[in-house]
């Protein structure tokens, strides 16, 4: 059997080193233990001739895994690799947004480092031709595409790959990683704790110096992928909503001992809860769509503007915002992250739980249930629950209570509206095909809303129903 270990812990904060040491070694002693024939490691590549003490902690951290496998008694191979480029992966984000949202930019001097990049289908390939390596290879190697650029030169790449205009950037030595990685946070989905390890590392050379990977897994005709080819397949699946995972949705939704909404009354302390109950004149499977389909692009149902100026301000305290998006347009699956929300339970058709990742005293939950009254019509149940951290957390949620009315009552009475206006919508064209669709429409029928209309009412508040 063969165990592959594909996990850090940068979104841990300072002590990701201590959390990434311990994981590795429970993770080898289990191996030995239960006679697992192989270890493969995707780690990264690490700069030559620089002393241990003078890497990023992140790059320290990643050499340290690897050592710590190929000494672990099983058959292990350590593959190192620099900026992986591929939809969905935090280093590819990062430089996405960095050049699609800054037409002009003033830059850290690591921007001139030289780095190697992989498409993420070499480093697949490598990964899985990794496990048919014979028992005496136990040793570390380094992995990268034909290109050797510096992160300049990506960003100039990337913009002409993506058809935008050249972008005029401007190194300068005073900003530090410290400084970067605030200007990271604030532009891109990746959150200060990920994106300051990561730029830290970007001050190191990280270039392969041998690809003996290839004995053991011959490269076919073409690979490794150019850049410009891995940017293109990239951007393609992203334009194509087909990114499957997410660097955001690696991580667990806190800790085993927090308190769930699922929890008795007696059990966890104060619980402080908004319900909202409504009749929805549609099917369960169309309030179920609406549902499923919140955030992201199709926004959040109610005030819009709240919900900017709150993940405005999640990002400028180092949290994560609203800019994650949602992996798919259409379907959620648990784990997902979703906006500053992570998908913790799904029943489909029936639950979905969130549970909020922004900055808050406290941890919050949002609960939306689409139901049967019994007569073929629907239910929208719909609950906000926090559980409040000492006395900030109990002037947090006072202190908003007086706007749920707007923010959660808007959203259930929005989310029905949209339901009732997308079956009405359906029934009508099925009623009318062949017939042709009045100007002003899209593609069966639908008339495109505009920005924060209210499906079939015109009043302000909702943004756009997802299709």
């Amino acid at each position: 059997d063969v165990a592959y270990y594909l996990v850090h812990a940068l979104g841990a904060g300072p002590g990701f080193e201590h959390t990434d040491r311990a994981a590795a070694r429970t993770f080898a002693v289990r191996a030995r233990t239960a006679g697992v024939g192989r270890i493969v490691y995707l780690g990264g590549l690490t700069p030559r001739g620089v002393p241990e003490e003078e890497l990023s902690p992140h790059l320290r951290s990643r050499a340290e895994v690897g050592q710590i496998f190929l000494a672990s008694g099983v058959p292990a191979t350590v593959l190192r690799a620099a900026v992986i480029i591929g939809s969905g992966s935090a280093s590819f984000e990062m430089l996405r947004y960095l050049t699609e949202r800054l037409p002009v930019m003033v830059t850290p001097s690591w921007v001139r480092t030289r780095i190697q990049p992989i498409a993420v289908r070499d480093v697949l390939r490598y990964l899985v031709g990794s496990a048919r390596m014979p028992a005496e290879v136990n040793r570390a190697f380094d992995i990268g595409g034909p290109d050797v650029l510096t992160y300049l030169g990506m960003m100039r790449r990337y913009a002409s790959v993506a058809g935008l205009p050249r972008r005029l950037i401007f190194p300068v030595p005073v900003l530090t990683p410290r400084l970067s990685s605030h200007w990271i946070g604030l532009v891109t989905p990746v959150p200060r704790s990920i994106a300051r390890p990561l730029a830290e590392s970007l001050r190191h050379e990280v270039v392969c110096h041998e690809h003996d990977i290839a004995e053991w897994v011959p490269d076919p005709p073409g690979a490794p992928l150019r850049f410009e080819r891995a940017l293109d397949l990239a951007l393609q699946r992203v334009r194509e909503a087909k990114t499957t995972t997410r660097w955001s949705s690696a991580s667990l939704p806190g800790a085993p001992s927090d308190p769930l909404p699922t929890d008795p009354d007696w059990a966890g302390g104060s619980l402080y809860t908004d319900e909202r109950e409504l009749d929805v004149g549609a099917s369960p499977q169309a309030l179920w769509r609406v549902v499923e389909g919140i955030g992201g692009e199709n926004g959040w149902y109610s005030f819009p503007l709240a919900w900017a100026v709150r993940g405005w301000l999640d990002r400028l305290v180092g949290g994560v915002g609203l800019r994650r998006g949602r992996r798919d347009a259409l379907h959620l699956r648990a784990g997902d992250s979703l906006d500053f929300w992570r998908v913790e339970e799904i029943e489909r058709g029936r639950l979905l739980r969130l549970r909020a990742e922004m900055r808050i005293p406290g941890l919050a939950w949002l609960e939306m249930y689409a139901e049967s009254d019994g007569n073929g019509a629907a239910r929208y149940r719909q609950r906000a629950l926090f559980h409040p951290r000492g006395l900030a957390g109990h002037a947090y949620w006072w202190s908003v209570a007086p706007f749920h009315a707007v923010v959660f009552g808007g959203m259930a009475r929005n989310i029905a509206q949209t339901a009732e206006a997308s079956e009405a919508e359906g029934a009508g064209a099925a009623g009318t095909a062949g017939e042709p669709e009045p100007a002003g429409t899209t593609a069966g029928g639908k008339r495109p809303l505009s920005a924060g209309e209210s499906p079939g009412s015109g009043a302000s508040g909702a943004p756009p129903r997802p299709e």
